[in-house]
């Protein structure tokens, strides 16, 4: 279990707070390309980091993601007219570049140099897999955009579910990094073949779990023979990346993988951006029958108000939880605990273990951080840049062979598929 002092340096992310300066020091998601669609259209409100913003793509579709109130009287820029290369504040006429600049402050007089004088709060943006991340640390100490494969998938092998969830990112990761729930929390009586790891007998996997300079790589263990085991090999990615091998297999290996963020948007609720891929094949209309679980602003139609529409006869009959759709089955575990679970309650067991690493990994990266030291997986130099080593996959493994060496051998022969 976490001490409350530990328990309260990992949950608090706002402006100000440790673990809030630690995550502003890597690339994280925003918000969805689909939600600033057009140059010149509507900004859209971001939640981030405890910081209210909004986000514009410009005349030439740069993207701009600025603090939401403006500069000038604080009126939100949400409202703000998206015109000639710059967002324009609808009290006085302010107008921003995509930088935070102050270009033009009309309601002044003639010759005035107040604009000169004020620089908006705006954060330097990237558009990547469907995605905008922004940096949010300190601007002499940008690191390398980290261009991990799934980033760089064709856009129709790429599905992508953002939900809302209403609790603290660290919950919600923890489930990413908890191997053994899922012969529980997403057990179906009469499982498919898109479920098809449910059916091994062995419910106790064990793990094997290396720390790696970004996080970890984990396997979790399951026998399903004498001399057999079924290997599933996921990653923990600073600073909030799950990494967790699904979809279907081919010949015994997966094409593509999904890599959960859960990105604070304050300490009491989460973005969750589930980054679904395939290396060689486009997305069909059933791989994205996910998006039927939230309304337009992303918030999940089955929630806590709701008791997530669950289903007493179907948990009898259908599935362990009565509950439709994993990412609805996961949010009920994360979010019933509370917005911020108090961890000194916690009973944590040999299942828990990747668990424990991963917020041991998290407190030494932060006291790094508080003592000048470079925060775990970034890289400064793009010549020295190399995220190959980050994905996932399964494996049916002899008692001959280690999965390591299978694993390593196999690193980018998917993407070259």
């Amino acid at each position: 279990m976490l001490s409350k002092e530990e328990n309260e340096l990992l949950t608090r992310v706002h402006p100000g707070t440790p673990m809030g300066g630690l995550f502003r020091c890597y690339w994280i998601p925003a918000l969805l390309s689909e939600e600033i669609p057009d140059p010149d259209g509507p900004p859209a409100r971001v939640r981030l980091l405890g910081e209210d913003l909004v986000a514009f793509r410009d005349t030439q579709g740069k993207i701009g993601l600025l603090a939401e109130h403006c500069s000038h009287r604080g009126t939100s820029l949400f409202y703000g007219r998206n015109e000639e290369y710059g967002l324009r504040c609808i009290y006085h006429g302010w107008k921003y570049d995509v930088e935070g600049n102050v270009l033009e402050t009309p309601a002044e007089p003639a010759g005035s140099q107040l604009k000169n004088k004020v620089h908006h709060t705006a954060y330097p943006c990237v558009e990547a897999g469907g995605m905008v991340f922004a940096y949010m640390g300190p601007r002499e100490a940008v690191p390398v955009f980290p261009t991990y494969a799934w980033l760089g998938v064709p856009q129709n092998q790429i599905y992508i579910a953002k939900s809302l969830l209403e609790c603290n990112y660290l919950q919600a990761l923890d489930g990413d990094c908890d191997s053994s729930h899922l012969n529980y929390l997403h057990k179906i009586f009469k499982p498919d073949g898109r479920h098809g790891f449910l059916r091994h007998e062995d419910q106790s996997p064990a793990f094997e779990i290396d720390e790696m300079d970004f996080g970890f790589r984990v396997a979790a263990i399951r026998k399903i023979g004498p001399d057999k085991s079924y290997v599933r090999i996921s990653q923990f990615v600073m600073p909030f990346i799950g990494c967790v091998p699904v979809g279907r297999e081919v010949a015994g290996k997966l094409d593509g993988f999904k890599a959960v963020y859960q990105v604070p948007a304050d300490d009491q609720s989460t973005w969750r951006y589930d980054f679904f891929f395939k290396w060689a094949k486009p997305m069909t209309k059933e791989d994205s029958s996910k998006r039927d679980f939230v309304g337009a602003d992303y918030r999940k139609l089955r929630n806590i108000r709701n008791n997530y529409l669950q289903d007493r006869q179907a948990q009898k009959t259908v599935n362990f939880t009565g509950i439709e759709e994993f990412l609805n089955q996961d949010a009920c575990a994360t979010e019933s605990m509370g917005s911020i679970v108090d961890r000194t309650r916690e009973h944590l067991g040999v299942s828990d273990s990747y668990i424990i690493q991963v917020r041991r990994f998290l407190l030494k990266a932060l006291r790094d951080f508080q003592a000048g030291r470079q925060p775990p997986g970034l890289v400064y130099d793009s010549t020295q840049a190399d995220f190959s080593r980050i994905r996932c996959d399964v494996a049916y493994v002899s008692s001959d062979v280690s999965w390591r060496t299978l694993f390593e051998a196999t690193v980018g022969q998917s993407e070259k598929a």
